[in-house]
């Protein structure tokens, strides 16, 4: 065997198993099974591929960061890989490994290759890893321990780190500490708040982890909002929700409750009254909303994985990387879009399902969208299906976002998106029955207009009861609705609007049992509900989504503006 680049360990362990390489990133929440370790992400190349017990290459994750919750979950129940190995920096799998080893002392090794490094590997059928290499057959890569550097902890830090306040937050800054180091930051920085995504109910890890911290004494230290849970808090029971899950997804919304987090359940903390704005320094997690933060809002933050968005409350404190600097908010790649004048709603996140996919890992600047004036529910939509298709933390939109102009880096890459890739990823995400079982509204959480707009596109029409029509929201947005009449006018068309869940959170029988197939405005749902649901999962239209519900059929076609 003769050696090659030296692989960097950043979360140390053994590993032994077969070789399975991914030819993209993978979202672990909503891309892999966490009772069987199985990818489930229909719409990922190497789908039904299991990863249990396996060495796992990939460029990098993507999508949810809900994924840590997936990791420790799997690696709790002995269905782990056995070895996580990247190409690229990865923060959300590997927190997952970095609490699992931190907490549980359960082992995951984490490691990263150079691209030449990765592609070598990837060519082998079975590898070893000890402490010193990674062996498998001709390929035999050296590993290196992350660099000793120069890490700055001020003296409330240490303070923290050595328990003067409990043992709850020196086992947070032992987390932040270690992940920051991987990430290469030098010191922590100042949040003025947080946003908890670990409270949706992945399985019993997330719970574990919850009140293991609950019971150390934690207590948020900055205004921490929460995340769409996994129940309705209040009518899970009246919903014939199973004892067995309804039970403990309420015990892990009430711990981060018990801890000081508001009960806001909304994937969509941008919709409430004290949202961040241009500037502010904030820990957030979940996808999307780190995406519009970031992005729309002009506010800081890294996308942080589950489990560090606690420790970040905790403390007050978060690694200073990626976007929390200037260079990490730069955009690499340029993309130029070629869209008619008018285009319907719908295109915003089939823009962002086809931006993510090509930038699966650095910040886009896309052109040519100015002059169609998005609205801030546009927007969400963009950045909500980013989010399912590339790592990245944001995106620049030239003549909308704050930070658009002269965000490209010299020497930026190219693209375009033109009128036939968008036809394409329209089939792609539109695939499936005419006849509709249930239209679903609300991934994220829908705003009080989406909800106005689906009320005003029905005009009075009744539901076919062969259809559902279900809108998921926040609280906040639940009661401008009821306020305004918006829930009675959909009420009276036989929709129902739900609390505290989110599509991507949802089970069944609050999911009907028996739904087949679904049709949704949401380019998030359209790519993980097939897996999430067992379903087939189509997009569409909101002309589509009204026509359903009052007649229980939408052919399958392109919207008018791509034909």
């Amino acid at each position: 065997m003769t050696p090659m680049h030296s692989a960097l360990s950043i979360v140390d362990g053994p590993a032994r198993g077969p070789v399975v390489a991914l030819s993209e990133g993978l979202s672990f929440w909503g891309g892999v099974d966490p009772a069987t370790g199985r990818i489930i992400d229909a719409h990922h190349p190497q789908c039904g591929a299991n990863l249990a017990g396996a060495v796992v290459l990939m460029p990098t994750s993507r999508g949810s960061c809900s994924g840590s919750g997936v990791v420790l979950e799997l690696t709790l129940a002995g269905r782990a890989p056995a070895a996580l190995v990247f190409a690229e920096a990865e923060d959300v799998a590997t927190l997952g490994a970095l609490v699992a080893g931190e907490m549980f002392g359960h082992a995951l090794p984490v490691l990263r290759l150079s691209p030449d490094a990765h592609a070598a590997l990837a060519r082998e059928t079975f590898a070893t890893i000890d402490r010193d290499a990674i062996r498998a057959g001709a390929c035999f890569l050296p590993i290196a321990r992350l660099p000793v550097t120069a890490f700055e902890l001020g003296p409330a830090d240490r303070a923290m780190l050595d328990g003067a306040e409990g043992e709850a937050t020196a086992q947070a800054m032992r987390i932040l500490v270690a992940m920051a180091r991987q990430q290469g930051a030098e010191r922590l920085v100042d949040v003025t708040c947080a946003h908890i995504d670990g409270c949706i109910y992945a399985g019993p890890a997330n719970l574990v982890f919850a009140e293991a911290m609950a019971a150390k004494g934690a207590r948020v230290r900055v205004p921490t909002t929460m995340n769409a849970i996994s129940v309705d808090a209040e009518n899970w029971r009246k919903q014939s929700v199973a004892p067995v899950f309804g039970e403990p997804a309420a015990r892990l919304a009430d711990a981060y409750v018990g801890m000081g987090c508001r009960p806001t359940f909304t994937c969509a903390p941008y919709l409430l009254d004290d949202a961040p704005g241009c500037g502010d320094i904030i820990g957030w997690s979940e996808s999307n909303a780190v995406i519009f933060a970031n992005s729309v809002l002009g506010a800081r933050t890294a996308k942080h994985p589950d489990f560090l968005d606690l420790c970040i409350a905790l403390t007050g404190r978060a690694p200073l990387a990626g976007p929390y600097l200037d260079a990490g908010r730069r955009a690499a790649l340029v993309v130029d879009v070629d869209l008619p004048e008018r285009i319907g709603s719908e295109a915003w996140p089939l823009l962002g399902y086809l931006a993510g996919r090509l930038a699966p890992e650095r910040v886009p600047l896309l052109r040519g969208l100015a002059d169609l004036a998005p609205r801030h529910d546009d927007l969400k939509a963009l950045c909500a299906a980013f989010g399912t298709t590339s790592a990245a933390p944001m995106l620049h939109v030239e003549g909308v976002t704050p930070e658009a102009e002269g965000c490209a880096m010299p020497g930026a890459d190219l693209a375009t998106i033109s009128r036939a890739d968008l036809a394409a990823a329209w089939r792609r995400l539109n695939e499936g029955a005419a006849e509709i079982d249930l239209v679903a509204i609300g991934s994220p959480h829908a705003s009080l207009n989406e909800c106005q707009m689906l009320a005003d596109a029905l005009a009075g029409r009744a539901r076919d009861p062969r259809v559902r029509g279900m809108i998921t929201a926040g609280r906040q947005v639940l009661a401008a609705a009821k306020a305004d009449g918006t829930r009675s006018r959909l009420s009276a068309s036989g929709i129902e609007m739900i609390p505290d869940l989110c599509w991507c959170s949802i089970s069944r029988p609050v999911f009907p049992r028996q739904a087949r197939t679904v049709l949704t405005t949401s380019g998030k749902y359209a790519h993980y509900g097939p897996g999430l649901s067992g379903c087939a999962v189509r997009l569409g239209t909101l002309a589509d989504c009204a026509d359903a519900l009052a007649t229980g059929f939408a052919p399958p076609r392109l919207p008018d503006w791509l034909v």
